[in-house]
């Protein structure tokens, strides 16, 4: 493969939603695309990793929602990458026409001849190889003005997905079969998905598209002026946030793919599931021979059909027959497996209580470390920090709570005011109110571990005041 063929082709990462069908494992503050869900490597940075050698991180722009910009960068920078996608961050959600739209005007001021492929962050592709076979030609049928959808050819009648309907003749590219589209037909029941099974001319829609960015923003002008208007002005440098109180929100498949004459399928011939949901693990992992897909510390009699997924405590089950049931330190679903899409009702109603498990974990990833808290009340808060070597904290101040910090291991520097001064294990310290303060791991291979007890009116995380950070928080 040739990379100089490719030098205009440029890949778009949608990447704003929670995965709130994952939970009790995906959640705000950990969601799913950055998340081990399948290998060594979270969801996100595989789809970086198999758009190479086609489309490099350079050319790489992750849009994600204003909220989780922060999470995926600290998740890019501790990725290893040499290079770093871009990442573009929405005011807020508008549904998919509106972020590729905002990815397409970036990128046309970049290079007005660019190619873009658009993919999910959260699809898990068998066959690597193949798929950037694919993606070479779908380029080439976007260089003829074609919008190009991915079509995966249905395994089963799913009733979880939408479908496209191809007409025409087919076209081969690089040994590649293509049609026209003939329709895009929403999630059907589950009698239209067995018929759409035996019908050769139904295709899975996986939510993967290339095209040139001019033809997309003019396909928009002319079937979604609720994006196109807006995004002119944007181009013409008006403020994004006011933009997109106005703009229409909508998916790319209602506003413009379903409208326009020049749509064509490609299909997608390798291994492909969208993790939509738990019931999606059964095409990613083998079954054992009672049906089961057990992951973490499972102990198990006599279960069949049923996905059991633990952490850090035993999870043990008894004669259970096509569940779901995820366990983690602070929460735990269980659920029928052919009710999995439902979980994400859950969270709306965990939402609606004020229960804080629908967006945090008890651990919380930082980009200097983490903490995880270990008790809670009214008044008072424990937490574990683990500071990385060589990094800081911000310096910062509280206005309603104080701080007791003790090293459990290693050594901590601390600044107080105009202190600074070093503690070490079993030593401790204590931050009154208002009072500035940082802490700091010097050393460059040791991991710092404290305790820290919080006492307070309000001990929760947006009591805090930032003066300086590392990570561009202030």
């Amino acid at each position: 493969m040739n990379k100089k063929t490719y030098k205009n082709f440029y890949g778009v990462i949608l990447a704003g939603g929670v995965g709130s069908r994952f939970w009790p494992l995906s959640r705000e503050s950990a969601p799913k695309q950055v998340l081990k869900v399948a290998g060594e490597e979270s969801l996100l940075l595989q789809t970086i990793e198999r758009l190479k050698p086609l489309i490099p991180p350079s050319r790489i722009y992750i849009v994600t929602s204003a909220a989780q910009a922060e999470i995926i960068k600290h998740h890019l920078d501790a990725s290893g990458l040499k290079e770093l996608p871009s990442v573009i961050a929405e005011p807020e959600g508008r549904n998919t026409a509106p972020a590729i739209g905002l990815a397409a005007a970036e990128l046309l001021k970049k290079d007005k001849d660019a190619v873009m492929a658009v993919l999910p962050s959260d699809n898990i592709i068998g066959d690597v190889k193949r798929f950037r076979e694919t993606l070479a030609a779908a380029h080439e049928l976007a260089t003829n003005d074609n919008l190009v959808t991915f079509g995966v050819k249905p395994s089963r009648p799913e009733t979880g997905f939408g479908y496209i309907k191809v007409t025409g003749r087919v076209k081969k590219v690089n040994e590649l079969k293509s049609w026209k589209v003939g329709r895009f037909v929403e999630k059907p029941v589950l009698s239209k998905a067995k018929l759409y099974l035996k019908d050769k001319a139904y295709y899975w829609n996986s939510g993967i598209f290339v095209w040139r960015v001019e033809k997309l923003l003019s396909e928009m002008g002319k079937h979604l002026p609720g994006v196109a208007v807006p995004l002119g002005r944007y181009l013409d440098g008006a403020e994004l946030k006011k933009i997109y109180k106005t703009i229409e929100s909508i998916s790319i498949d209602h506003g413009v793919l379903e409208r326009s004459k020049d749509v064509m399928v490609i299909e997608a011939d390798y291994p492909w599931s969208d993790m939509g949901a738990w019931s999606s693990l059964k095409d990613v992992f083998k079954p054992d021979k009672n049906g089961n897909i057990i992951k973490g510390r499972v102990v198990d009699i006599d279960s069949k059909g049923s996905y059991l997924i633990g952490s850090d405590r035993v999870l043990a089950t008894i004669g259970l027959n096509d569940l779901v049931v995820v366990d983690t330190p602070d929460a735990t679903l269980v659920c029928s497996k052919e009710r999995a899409q439902e979980v994400k009702e859950v969270v709306n109603v965990l939402k609606k209580k004020g229960y804080e498990e629908h967006a945090t974990h008890v651990t919380i990833d930082r980009p200097w470390g983490s903490y995880t808290v270990l008790e809670k009340g009214s008044s008072y808060k424990i937490k574990r920090i683990n500071v990385l070597p060589g990094k800081r904290l911000s310096l910062q101040s509280h206005k309603k709570r104080s701080e007791h910090w003790v090293v459990v291991s290693g050594t901590a520097e601390v600044v107080t005011g105009k202190k600074k001064f070093r503690i070490k294990k079993n030593e401790s310290t204590y931050i009154p109110k208002h009072v500035k303060h940082r802490l700091c791991n010097p050393s460059k291979k040791v991991l710092l571990e404290i305790i820290e007890v919080q006492n307070g009116s309000y001990v929760e995380e947006d009591d805090i005041v930032r003066y300086d950070d590392d990570y561009s928080r202030c």
